[in-house]
């Protein structure tokens, strides 16, 4: 079976000096690799075949038969890397946290693992009849929700 890290140790090596960062690396059982870089602007497809010919180019396929999928962390997908909160700052996303709570809202900040999102809330003021929107900020752990995604928006 191919090495993870070997594979890892590859991409990171291409990935040097480039705007471009390693969201994953997966190897199966019957080792088909799959490899996701991001880009804060997109991820071009020259430079998926040309980070896959790289692989392809120290890994011998003497030793090991193995099949190789390079590309884009999936827009709507999940973030996996801290990177990718930070490219959304000020863009919309969707959180689930740990209780299953659904919040939609701007990302506002990234400060190490945490992260805050501001989302409209009904707040009820004192002396008030009726609660009112108002922008409210919530600090997240990224290893306590389930998921932080962007919001993809067709308006």
């Amino acid at each position: 079976m191919i090495d993870k890290n070997v594979v890892r140790d590859l991409v990171e090596e291409w990935l040097k000096d480039k705007e471009y960062f390693l969201v994953g690396v997966e190897i199966s059982a019957d080792d088909k690799i799959v490899v996701e870089i991001d880009h804060a602007d997109g991820v071009w497809i020259e430079d998926c075949v040309q980070l896959s010919r790289y692989i392809e180019d120290h890994l011998s396929r003497d030793e090991e038969d193995y099949e190789l999928e390079v590309g884009s962390a999936g827009l709507g997908q999940p973030f996996k890397v801290p990177q990718q909160y930070v490219n959304y700052i000020g863009k919309e996303v969707e959180v689930l946290d740990a209780d299953g709570k659904k919040y939609r809202g701007v990302m506002k900040s990234v400060d190490g693992r945490d992260f805050t999102i501001t989302f409209k809330e009904k707040v009820k003021k004192e002396g008030a009849k009726r609660p009112v929107l108002e922008d409210v900020d919530k600090t997240f752990g990224m290893d306590t929700v389930k998921y932080a995604k962007y919001l993809i928006s067709f308006k």
